[in-house]
């Protein structure tokens, strides 16, 4: 084990985790349990590197914004479809039900990828479709989670698609504030008559929700008893995905 750079790593994440006023050499070297010219020598090898900074009137060091920046690059790589497809295959397994992943486009969502029931009775659906968001689980999921006047700017026409559908906004906003307290939405035939549907958010490192995980299936399986067994799991994988994307916040309560 390499104790400099260990060190020095310890050294960044005080500067950077501390709140407040900037920490003396002398307060870094306590929190850190270093020696105050161990503490000053790593400082100054992290102000070169462009870690930390050294304010000239008082002394002290802070961190700079480097280490964001690389956190962005990072989570700029996270590919949610690749984080969440073996989540995916194993809540296929589980509930042999059609499994989506969704994110949202203006009033629709996408399914940006899918697994397939092995059911012969099935919800059907493509890789690259489009569902009305307010009629599905995975987008009333995502609405749920968006600023409190997308909805009223960007859902303007709550057409009925089935006698389910919910086409009173004052009901929607309702439903999709439940939603976000609970962490799951459900759909009881709202899009097609006979399918419905669980679903939960995936957030990503920096706390938005930028897809949806859920299951689909005739309702005559996807029963109000065996959604409320399932409706765990579906939050579990959320969960799951979240924090393969760099989500540390606490999540929903997966034992619904």
């Amino acid at each position: 084990m390499d104790k400099t750079l260990l060190k020095g790593l310890m050294v960044l994440e005080a500067l950077a985790g501390h709140e407040g006023e900037p920490l003396t050499i002398q307060a870094l070297a306590t929190r850190v349990g270093l020696t105050k010219s161990n503490a000053h020598r790593t400082l100054q090898t992290l102000a070169h590197a462009g870690y930390a900074v050294r304010d000239e009137s008082s002394g002290v060091y802070r961190s700079t914004l480097k280490l964001f920046e690389l956190g962005t690059i990072q989570l700029a790589r996270l590919d949610v479809r690749r984080e969440a497809a073996p989540v995916m295959r194993q809540l296929a397994d589980l509930t042999e039900e059609t499994v989506h992943l969704s994110v949202l486009d203006g009033d629709t969502v996408i399914y940006v990828d899918k697994i397939d029931s092995p059911q012969p009775v099935r919800a059907y659906s493509v890789i690259g479709g489009r569902a009305p968001a307010y009629c599905v689980a995975t987008g009333k999921t995502l609405l749920a989670f968006q600023d409190d006047d997308y909805l009223d700017s960007r859902v303007l026409n709550l057409q009925a698609h089935t006698s389910a559908t919910i086409t009173d906004r004052a009901a929607l906003h309702a439903e999709l504030r439940k939603i976000a307290r609970t962490g799951f939405a459900v759909n009881r035939g709202e899009w097609r008559d006979s399918v419905g549907g669980v679903a939960s958010p995936v957030f990503d490192g920096l706390g938005v929700v930028v897809a949806a995980i859920g299951i689909s299936g005739p309702l005559e399986r996807l029963s109000p008893k065996r959604v409320k067994a399932l409706t765990p799991e579906v939050l579990k994988a959320g969960a799951h995905i979240s924090r393969s994307m760099g989500f540390r916040q606490p999540y929903f309560n997966t034992d619904s």
